[in-house]
C-alpha cells in the first residue's frame, strides 16, 4: 500500500490544476473534450499528463493449432510539469509503467518502471543552458527469475521496490537547439545505488545456474551494505520528443554513465516510446527499454511492450508560434 500511496501522490502533483490569477481564459486540450476553457495561468507553469490502460486476452477450446489461455493488463502514466520565467526553467518528468500477464493460472510481471527526472536550467546563450538535475529510478513491484534455477526451485526474486533504486545528481552544460531535442553533458555526476532487500542477492554458478546468496554483491552494492556511492563520474543525457503526425508521437531518451574509476564498464540506457492515437479514447503504444549495466547483468537487457487500450491526456502546454 505504501508503494501505491507514493505513486498516487506523485501523479497527483503532476496533475494538479493550475490556480487562477487572471480573469482571462486559455484553452486546455484533452482527449475527452476538444477544448476546455480555464482561467489564464500566470504562474509560469505548463503541465501535462497522459495515462493509458492496455488489456489483452486470448482463450482456446479444442483448438488443434495449440495455444495457452492468457490475460494481460498494464498501465502507463507519463506526466510533465515545466516552469519557465525569463532565463530560468525547471522541467520535471515522470514515467510510470506496470503490467502483469496470467497464463495457466500463473501470474507474472510483464513490465515495470518508475523514473522521475528533474532539471533546473539557466540560459546563458540562445541554445545553451547551465543546469543541475536529479534522476531517480526503481521498480514498483517484486520481479522474479524463472529460468536457470536450482533443481526444485520455480522462481527466485531478483528485484523489488528500492531493490535496487538509483539516484543521480548532475551539473553541467545543456545544448537545446530547438523544442524537440536537448543534450545535457555533466563531467561531475555522483550516483547512489540503494539495495534495501537482501533477498534479491544472488550469484551465478559455473553452469550458469542462479543461486540465492545473501553474501553476494548485487547491483554493485556489497554484502552488508545498503548503499553504493559513485562520486566521480561523467553523465550524458539526450532527449528527443517528436510529433511525427497529428496522432503519432515519438519520445526517445538516451543516457550514458561513466564512472571514472571503471571506464571499461560504461553504462548505457535507451528509452523509446511511440504512441499512436486511434481515436479520442483509444491508442496503441510501442515501447522499448535497452540497458547495459555490468552491475545489473553482464550483457544487454531489453524490455519491449506493445499494447492497445484506453487513453486519457490533458495538457496546458502552449503551442509555439
Amino acid at each position: 500500500m505504501n508503494n501505491k500511496a507514493l505513486c498516487t501522490a506523485i501523479a497527483a502533483c503532476f496533475a494538479t490544476s493550475v490556480s487562477a490569477q487572471d480573469p482571462a481564459t486559455q484553452q486546455v486540450t484533452t482527449n475527452f473534450k476538444d477544448t476546455v476553457s480555464v482561467k489564464q495561468d500566470t504562474t509560469y507553469w505548463q503541465k501535462s499528463i497522459t495515462g493509458g490502460i492496455n488489456f489483452n486476452q486470448a482463450s482456446f477450446s479444442n483448438w488443434v493449432g495449440g495455444g495457452v489461455n492468457s490475460i494481460a493488463i498494464s498501465g502507463v502514466v507519463a506526466a510533465r510539469a515545466l516552469y519557465e520565467k525569463g532565463k530560468t526553467s525547471w522541467d520535471n518528468t515522470a514515467d510510470f509503467q506496470l503490467g502483469y500477464i496470467t497464463q495457466r493460472g500463473i501470474t507474472r510481471k510483464a513490465s515495470d518502471q518508475l523514473i522521475i527526472i528533474s532539471v533546473l536550467g539557466h540560459k546563458i546563450k540562445p541554445k545553451w543552458d547551465l543546469f543541475a538535475s536529479g534522476t531517480f529510478n526503481t521498480y514498483f513491484a517484486p520481479g522474479f527469475q524463472y529460468d536457470n534455477l536450482q533443481a526444485g526451485t520455480t522462481s527466485l526474486q531478483t528485484s523489488g521496490f528500492f531493490a535496487p533504486a538509483q539516484f543521480a545528481l548532475a551539473w553541467g552544460l545543456a545544448y537545446k537547439p530547438n523544442d524537440e531535442f536537448s543534450m545535457r553533458i555533466s563531467p561531475f555526476a555522483p550516483r547512489f545505488t540503494f539495495l534495501f532487500d537482501d533477498a534479491v542477492r544472488f550469484r551465478t554458478g559455473a553452469d550458469k545456474t542462479i543461486i540465492p546468496d545473501r553474501n553476494a554483491t548485487a547491483y554493485g552494492v556489497e554484502a552488508g551494505k545498503t548503499v553504493r556511492a559513485e562520486w566521480l563520474a561523467l553523465q550524458i543525457q539526450a532527449v528527443w520528443n517528436k510529433k511525427l503526425s497529428e496522432n503519432v508521437s515519438l519520445n526517445a531518451r538516451y543516457q550514458l554513465y561513466a564512472n571514472y574509476q571503471t571506464l571499461n564498464a560504461i553504462d548505457h540506457r535507451i528509452d523509446l516510446l511511440i504512441a499512436a492515437k486511434l481515436n479520442r479514447y483509444l491508442s496503441t503504444t510501442f515501447g522499448i527499454i535497452g540497458l547495459y549495466d555490468k552491475d545489473f547483468y553482464d550483457g544487454f537487457q531489453i524490455q519491449q511492450t506493445l499494447g492497445i487500450g484506453l487513453i486519457y491526456n490533458a495538457s496546458t502546454f502552449r503551442k509555439k508560434k
